[in-house]
């Protein structure tokens, strides 16, 4: 048995289509258009990236928050009024309401974002009062932030509260 054949189909195997074919116009095709074009020679920088600021990051971080807790993705899909109205019984005018009563699962556009900014008014009240620890800070700055922190947050809680007592009738009496 000879060698020869067998590193013959070998070298055939490996070698790209394009060099094995017997085809005279796919080589006239491949050397003509292309034969007098030489690719310029540039100088392409890479972009370089740099990582955003942490106060970017956490900017990004609370938008999202609110957008979330404020139901922008309900508010995209089901669409829902941006106030609602009612019509007084006793005197028959028609009166704009923000809070839609007795629906849990259901919201006008301007309830859920002032619903969601007092979520996020008492997440950065709790981050203000995390602020108000930092021992590199003077006396004046930490009890600006306390103070800030824990209205922030009080008031929060106490228009949540309300908004829920206005959504929810019956609810905490």
């Amino acid at each position: 048995m000879r060698s020869k054949p067998e590193t013959q189909s070998l070298t055939a195997a490996t070698e790209p289509p394009s060099s094995t074919s017997m085809d005279p116009i796919f080589h006239l095709l491949r050397i003509l258009p292309f034969g007098f074009l030489r690719p310029p020679k540039l100088r392409l920088k890479l972009p370089t990236l740099t990582l955003p600021s942490p106060m970017t990051v956490y900017a990004l971080v609370l938008l999202t928050y609110f957008m979330v807790v404020s139901g922008i993705v309900y508010d995209v899909i089901v669409e829902p009024p941006g106030i609602g109205s009612t019509q007084d019984r006793a005197t028959g005018s028609v009166r704009p309401v923000v809070f839609l009563p007795g629906r849990v699962n259901g919201q006008y556009i301007v309830e859920g974002l002032s619903s969601g900014f007092m979520f996020v008014l008492g997440g950065v009240g709790v981050v203000l009062m995390d602020l108000a620890l930092d021992r590199n800070r003077t006396k004046s700055v930490k009890v600006s932030y306390a103070t800030a922190g824990i209205a922030s947050v009080v008031i929060a809680y106490m228009m949540s509260m309300l908004f829920i007592r206005i959504k929810i009738p019956a609810y905490l009496r």
